[in-house]
């Protein structure tokens, strides 16, 4: 590992229906990013097209095609690694809600499909079934890099604290999540889930949400954050669109586990 410390970035950015406009906003918060210094940039769940069961066939695309291409260019050009949030990915007849990971040399290093779906039907709130129309992944994943193993999840899988013992077990420092909670859901549990996960494996949590559009079929929560080993918030957003920044401290996880040792 190069240092203690490094800089990541979640890109709050809002998602319209226009998938050109999408592409093109994700390739401007990346630049942005890395121009900030940030050595990691993280974007939101379904991120090239809205979260919704109705659109997700048209903007659903294989690997290597336009979305994963942009974020290996981004990756390769400017020398950053990039947690490509999520996107509808065609897979023979299957679909699947895919996050994809890119190395500073733009070489694909990791892949997530969603593992827990997120199937809701909740009394005068928000009715949803994404397996209406995803399959399900099957698999933990953590990817390694000059920084430290990471790990990888994708919104609802967020609550099944198993999936992220299992992770922080496997050397994950930090887990990544893209994700899209909702305005039912939201405002009752994220900050609780992140922070919970955050605190239960003494890693940090980097939350990445898509920023609230009320025209949007789906409003998304929004309140992107980053939870330390400590279980507080470092970084957090509100709903409007930005990035936010975080500093990683290996140093400082590594004392929080020795003053609380829990046996990691």
């Amino acid at each position: 590992m190069m240092g203690s410390k490094y800089k990541i970035a979640l890109c709050q950015m809002t998602v319209t229906e226009n998938k050109e406009e999408n592409l093109m906003q994700a390739g401007e918060y990346v630049r942005e990013a890395a121009r900030a210094g940030a050595h990691v940039a993280c974007l939101p769940e379904i991120w090239n097209g809205p979260y919704d069961v109705k659109l997700f066939g048209s903007f659903a695309e294989p690997q290597g095609g336009p979305s994963t291409t942009l974020l290996s260019d981004l990756a390769c050009e400017h020398e950053i690694h990039i947690v490509g949030g999520s996107i509808p990915e065609k897979d023979g007849v299957d679909v699947y809600n895919t996050s994809f990971v890119f190395s500073p040399t733009g070489e694909m290093i990791a892949k997530h499909r969603k593992a827990h779906l997120f199937d809701v039907d909740i009394e005068k709130g928000i009715r949803f079934k994404e397996s209406d129309f995803f399959a399900a992944g099957n698999e933990l994943t953590v990817f390694d890099t000059e920084y430290g193993r990471m790990g990888l999840a994708i919104c609802f899988d967020l609550r099944f604290p198993e999936m992220f013992r299992e992770m922080a077990k496997a050397g994950a420092h930090i887990v990544f999540l893209p994700a899209n909670f909702n305005m039912t859901t939201g405002p009752a549990h994220w900050d609780l889930l992140i922070k919970s996960r955050a605190l239960d494996n003494q890693i940090y949590m980097a939350a990445c949400s898509s920023a609230r559009n009320l025209d949007a079929p789906y409003v998304s929560w929004g309140h992107s954050c980053v939870a330390t080993p400590w279980g507080e918030f470092c970084a957090a957003a509100d709903a409007r669109p930005s990035i936010i920044y975080a500093d990683i401290d290996i140093d400082y996880l590594c004392k929080v586990r020795r003053e609380i040792p829990l046996g990691n």
